[in-house]
């Protein structure tokens, strides 16, 4: 690992350690697990839009869709 240094406001600074204890956990592990999900939700962001941008470019027909929709299994309610 690597010690790195982070410049941070005061409320911030409480907040955090305020979830880091709540979290038994110590600042940097707080930091860690938080910096970690935020660059896994940019990713699923990217790739959802990678993929909106791929379905304006080639829209599915009518016959996809009703290809698929015949091998859905939607959950019973």
């Amino acid at each position: 690992m690597e010690t790195i240094q982070v410049v941070l406001d005061k409320k911030l600074l409480q907040a955090a350690d305020q979830a880091a204890r709540r979290t038994k956990r110590n600042r940097s592990a707080l930091m860690r697990d938080a910096l970690r999900e935020h660059l896994q939700r940019l990713d699923l962001r990217a790739k959802e839009e990678r993929d909106r941008e791929g379905y304006r470019r080639q829209p599915q027909n009518l016959d996809e869709i009703r290809l698929w929709e015949g091998k859905a299994a939607w959950p019973e309610e």
